[in-house]
């Protein structure tokens, strides 16, 4: 395995002086450029992906800096972040500087050795949201995968976790998919840069036996444990920062008949179905262009609870979908005949089963600690800050 830091600084955790300012990678331009230097370069990049003061885009701002971009690569939901949900994003150019882009999502999500073929190095630039089924991960391991078998180097601009927390069950083997492609936890704690070396260090790249050359740019004056808010929303309906500590939670939802508030201005802020059982809070979900085109319910009205000012400092609950679980009646229909969504969500089928036989959260929670305390024995191998 090929490990470059920038700072000469090991995987030991470094204590930051309060005054010293925030530096994502992206933000370290001077020190990026040297690792590029004639190559031919590829960027795996989306709206998200900006330098802290100007905003100004990492393709824009490379390309004044006369780096050869040759290729950008488009995860879910576009080059600027406006595809709903699972919608397919075409190949295309950008408008201002005409440079190809080519989409990661849908039939191709690994790039071939072809579409790799004008582009030396790979650099990856992507906020995540801490959170194993958000896909810019699954984006980013196959990418890596590729990288290892066409023996090209790839680099992880960093960027802090705003989930930054260790919660939820593991992965099974037997739900690996696109919303979850590595044995970590739902909440996994880490930044992207960490996990790609996780991804390197425990041989997941599974097409090969090779890890990838790989360099991370380090986040500077951060660490975990430290809040953060993101200044560019990562997806569409993760508008602000409640939605953003919401989702790991309502994410649960989307496997069921409930709305989470897609075609609303409070995605993953509120939770509601057509039927006043569920609550005196009402929101009717509409098209909206920049959110969702297409929402569950769309011009009904459902009634459900308004979280959008609840007090919820973040990591993952069950309260939510147990009490509206419980408020259905305990339907058997509840899981909206996806029951299969609902497992690949969690990376289990146990929680589902458990939520169904009646145990408490405090329960569920417990069942999930032995592995999660394997997981943090491994995660300490990787830990940057």
């Amino acid at each position: 395995m090929v490990v470059s830091f920038l700072f000469g600084i090991d995987k030991a955790v470094v204590a930051q002086s309060a005054d010293e300012k925030l530096l994502l990678g992206a933000d370290q331009i001077e020190k990026i450029l040297p690792l590029l230097g004639d190559k031919r370069v590829g960027l795996v990049v989306n709206q998200t992906s900006v330098l802290s003061d100007s905003y100004t885009h990492i393709l824009d701002t490379l390309l004044n800096r006369g780096v050869n971009v040759t290729r950008v690569f488009a995860p879910e939901h576009g080059f600027r972040g406006t595809g709903d949900a699972g919608e397919e994003i075409k190949d295309s150019k950008d408008v201002r500087t005409g440079v190809p882009i080519l989409s990661l999502y849908g039939k191709n999500k690994k790039p071939s050795s072809e579409q790799l073929a004008d582009v030396d190095i790979v650099v990856f630039d992507i906020q995540d949201v801490g959170t194993r089924f958000f896909t810019y991960i699954s984006t980013m391991h196959y990418m890596m995968e590729r990288c290892a078998e066409d023996k090209k180097a790839i680099i992880v601009l960093d960027r802090p976790n705003p989930n930054d927390f260790i919660d939820g069950p593991v992965l099974e083997a037997s739900q690996r998919s696109f919303v979850g492609m590595h044995p970590i936890p739902l909440l996994h704690g880490l930044t992207v840069g960490e996990l790609a070396l996780m991804i390197n260090g425990e041989g997941w790249l599974k097409s090969t036996p090779d890890s990838c050359q790989l360099t991370v740019v380090k986040i500077k004056s951060w660490k975990h444990g430290e809040p953060y808010w993101l200044p560019v929303k990562p997806s569409p309906n993760l508008p602000n920062d409640q939605s953003i500590r919401l989702y790991p939670s309502l994410c649960f939802f989307e496997a069921t008949p409930m709305s989470v508030g897609r075609g609303t201005y409070t995605p993953f802020q509120v939770i509601g179905f057509p039927d006043s059982i569920y609550g005196d809070y009402n929101f009717t979900p509409i098209s909206l262009t920049g959110y969702d085109k297409n929402p569950i319910h769309e011009d009904k009205t459902c009634y459900g609870v308004d979280l959008s000012e609840y007090p919820f400092e973040g990591g993952l609950t069950l309260r939510f979908f147990i009490d509206f679980y419980e408020k259905s009646g305990k339907k058997e229909d509840f899981f909206f005949k996806r029951a299969t969504w609902f497992d690949l969500l969690a990376g289990t089928k146990k929680l589902r089963e458990q939520i169904i036989s009646g145990l408490s959260e405090t329960e569920i929670r417990a069942s999930w600690q032995p592995e999660l305390e394997r997981y943090k024995k491994m995660r300490a191998k990787y830990i940057l800050y």
